[in-house]
């Protein structure tokens, strides 16, 4: 666990460089460009939390090899800010750093068991797709090029649902609790981003708003770790070994914290554009971030309970429209 925690710093970084990447360009556009490298480092993540279910990260080789991907980790956060532009080609070299290595280690955990290895050579097939596309996407640009990033991260959080799930390996309890960390690390950012964005000075209404933001911060955080997220573990290691609990965790862990971390990202950015000036109207995109991160954070977190107990929360699906419909309300009214 230490390395791994130690791995999670570096992601730390990618989290904090697609806040700033959206911040900076709080457009549309922005927007999307954010969310997408969001989800190319997401999956990067995840495979590597299903790989240190079949491996010991302390062991001398995989410590090794987990030290070299988190340097070249690094390469792809620092590149984050011109991912589309001018480091777009150094982005996918680190990024195929990343998962040449993640590949190679699950090749090697996989000798003597047939169904892991036809797991992770299908695997390796998505992975190459998705990486080689966004290499390509490096020589374009505009919506040629987010249309290449957003066929790379189809075809590579794809390849896992198409090639099937019998095969995987996992330990259920440190699964949950590696995706519960990773949560944490989000919503730490969300409280980075209210240090970011108060560092002008503080005014009564930096103040207001940043007091809110923990509030909120802190809300999001006891509605997974109250009780969903304790049902949704304890429902993973009550699972049959093999394919059920293989696609519980894919569905529940692998794709569904995605939006919520997404969610959490994207009211950071909201947080951080609103308190650069809080006498300011706010615009709509940040308007849509500040309201529409907390909502798909809710509605993702509902859709988790689904896959886990088979119900929707209605009142979390109530709350992110209301929290939508507040969107044109923030477009005229802010904290002084």
């Amino acid at each position: 666990m230490p390395l791994e925690l130690f791995f999670d710093l570096v992601f730390v970084l990618a989290l904090t460089q697609c806040t700033a990447l959206m911040a900076h360009e709080p457009t549309w556009e922005g927007l999307c460009k954010g969310l997408l490298a969001l989800g190319i480092l997401w999956w990067a993540w995840v495979g590597y939390a299903w790989l240190t279910s079949v491996v010991d990260p302390e062991e001398g080789a995989v410590r090794l090899a987990l030290i070299a991907a988190m340097a070249a980790m690094l390469v792809v956060a620092l590149a984050i800010p011109q991912a589309f532009g001018d480091y777009g080609l150094l982005f996918a070299g680190g990024l195929a750093v990343v998962r040449i290595a993640h590949i190679v280690l699950f090749v090697i955990a996989s000798r003597g068991d047939p169904a892991l290895r036809a797991s992770v050579l299908g695997l390796a097939i998505s992975t190459a797709l998705g990486v080689g596309i966004i290499a390509a996407a490096s020589f374009t640009d505009g919506w040629v090029q987010g249309g290449l990033w957003l066929l790379a991260l189809a075809l590579d959080m794809g390849g896992p649902a198409f090639f099937g799930a019998e095969g995987w390996k996992l330990e259920p309890e440190h699964f949950a609790e590696r995706h519960g960390l990773i949560v944490i690390i989000a919503l730490g950012e969300s409280i980075v981003a209210i240090g970011v964005g108060a560092e002008e000075g503080l005014t009564t209404g930096r103040v207001v708003a940043a007091v809110l933001g923990v509030f909120i911060s802190a809300g999001l955080w006891w509605l997974y770790f109250d009780v969903v997220a304790l049902v949704a573990a304890r429902r993973l290691e009550h699972a049959a070994p093999g394919r059920e609990r293989n696609e519980i965790a894919r569905d529940s862990f692998s794709y569904l914290h995605l939006p919520m971390v997404a969610g959490i990202v994207v009211f950071a950015v909201g947080v951080k554009v609103t308190l650069a000036d809080t006498s300011a109207e706010l615009d709509t995109v940040p308007a849509v971030a500040l309201c529409g991160g907390v909502a798909l954070y809710l509605l993702a977190l509902s859709a988790f309970k689904r896959r886990n107990i088979g119900s929707f929360n209605y009142p979390r699906l109530v709350a992110s429209a209301v929290l939508i419909g507040l969107v044109p309300l923030l477009r005229r009214k802010r904290v002084h």
